[in-house]
């Protein structure tokens, strides 16, 4: 006789350990915050430039895209362009 796998035991000790893994994980891993309050004042520093930079890097890529929307030549394709050829 042949046996059949216990599919319904499989699923809930499946289900379990999941559940058992993501209950450790949430009460282990600090949060965003508590990681930035337990940093040396040097490295927040560091990480207050860091986030300014990036801030101000997708300000300027933002900028850029909505220049480019609002310019009426950019929905042409490029080799219409009939000014730049000589």
């Amino acid at each position: 006789m042949s046996q059949k796998f216990p599919w319904f035991g499989f699923t809930i000790a499946s289900s379990c350990l999941v559940g058992l893994g993501y209950i450790i994980m949430k009460a282990t891993v600090p949060t965003p915050e508590q990681t930035y309050a337990a940093m040396s004042p040097d490295l927040r520093r560091k990480v207050d430039a860091n986030r300014a930079a990036r801030l101000a890097r997708e300000a300027a890529t933002k900028q850029q895209a909505e220049a480019q929307l609002n310019d009426p030549d950019a929905s042409k394709p490029v080799w219409a362009d009939t000014q730049g050829r000589s």
